[in-house]
């Protein structure tokens, strides 16, 4: 038996409209001052104002950062703080997807601690108490209500830094799955494929536990049954609870396994190219189970994945997950044409540096990375 150490750091509250309890939510953290921290999407969609309404009925004062960006580096985080320190929070509310949710834990981090961003790369460099964070995602991906970690990028080599630490993980995460029926189909697409992308993944890595297996696993099921539904029927809400739930199970194993080469390999397409995040890991991840059987364990794992999913062997997995690209609209090629040899080197090379290949059941060589890259962009 795998050992395993399970700390739950964050209570799960599901269901349509739970919304509606976010402000007795946010006075149970102890909050009387919140800063809302969401993006320009979540602004127009109507959901920033149904929160602050919400939260202003339950006796909070509000403050506003609505300008989260895709990625978000060090510079989103610093006006985030100074958003923070204007309205003198004793709470952070990130709404949103995994950018919101993020540039909230990076603040918190900066706000509490001190310092500059890149001093948290890494795990537990917060020596001070952080302040308390309510997370509401909005889209069903990245898993971020979940998990302890901020990835910011560097806005000079914009790859992404892990900075994590036990006191950065949300509190509570509110699940809504009607905040994510205005998604645009491609956010939908992205986002779903990347929560899928963390279930393959978690359930393989050399850190998995007894505990993690079972948040992947179910994570697995969930949404290789309900994505191909979402995407063929945006407006089934059940199917985006489903796909919510996945997501947050997939996050919660994560910060209990881990991730592998699909994720490792797909930070350099996004520094170089702007490929989004799902649709590069989306892109990897077959080819990188394809090398990873050759790890008796893995394979065995894929195997479990795969049955209990309902399909009947590995290879049948990843006939389905090919399925729910093209359906998705992420299996053609890119649009930026064949990279040189040379630059597939860097982004190998780059590769092989990320942190979180290391926890993949099977070490990638730089010359693996170059064949996994040359298989999508060649």
């Amino acid at each position: 038996m795998l050992a395993f150490d399970y700390q739950p750091r964050t209570r799960v509250v599901f269901g349509a409209g739970v919304l509606s309890r976010v402000g007795e939510l946010a006075r149970e953290l102890g909050g009387t001052r919140v800063l809302v921290v969401t993006d320009p999407g979540i602004v127009a969609a109507g959901h920033a104002a149904r929160t602050a309404e919400a939260l202003r009925l339950a006796g909070l004062h509000v403050g506003m950062f609505e300008g989260v960006r895709e990625n978000p580096d060090a510079f989103d985080v610093a006006r985030c703080v100074a958003a923070a320190r204007e309205h003198e929070i004793d709470l952070f509310v990130g709404l949103g997807g995994g950018s919101a949710m993020d540039t909230a834990k990076g603040a918190n981090f900066l706000l509490t601690n001190g310092g500059e961003i890149a001093d948290y790369k890494g795990i537990g460099k917060a020596s001070k108490p952080m302040l308390p964070l309510l997370a509401i995602p909005t889209t069903a991906g990245t898993g971020s209500e979940c998990q302890s970690f901020a990835l910011i990028s560097d806005p000079v080599t914009h790859m992404k830094m892990a900075c994590g630490d036990p006191k950065a993980a949300a509190k509570i995460a509110l699940l809504d799955p009607e905040l994510t029926v205005s998604q645009p189909f491609r956010v939908t697409a992205c986002t779903g494929v990347d929560a899928l992308v963390h279930a393959l993944e978690t359930a393989v890595t050399k850190k998995r536990s007894p505990v993690s297996l079972l948040f992947s696993r179910e994570a697995f099921r969930l949404c290789l049954n309900a994505l191909p539904r979402v995407l063929a029927d945006p407006k089934n809400l059940e199917a985006r609870g489903e796909m919510l739930l996945g997501a947050a199970y997939a996050g919660t194993a994560i910060e209990n396994s881990m991730l592998g080469c699909a994720h490792a390999s797909a930070n350099p397409l996004t520094a170089y190219f702007g490929v989004v995040h799902g649709h590069a890991v989306g892109r990897l991840v077959s080819g990188v189970i394809r090398r990873n059987v050759a790890d008796p364990a893995a394979a065995a794992e894929y195997a479990a994945l795969a049955k209990g999913a309902g399909l009947g062997s590995v290879e049948e997995l990843l006939r389905r997950v090919a399925a729910i690209l093209e359906q998705a609209g992420l299996a053609a090629p890119f649009e930026f044409g064949a990279p040189s040899r040379e630059l597939i080197h860097t982004m190998a090379l780059e590769a092989s540096a990320q942190w979180t290949g290391s926890f993949n059941p099977v070490t990638f060589t730089v010359e693996d990375f170059e064949a996994l890259y040359a298989e999508v962009l060649l």
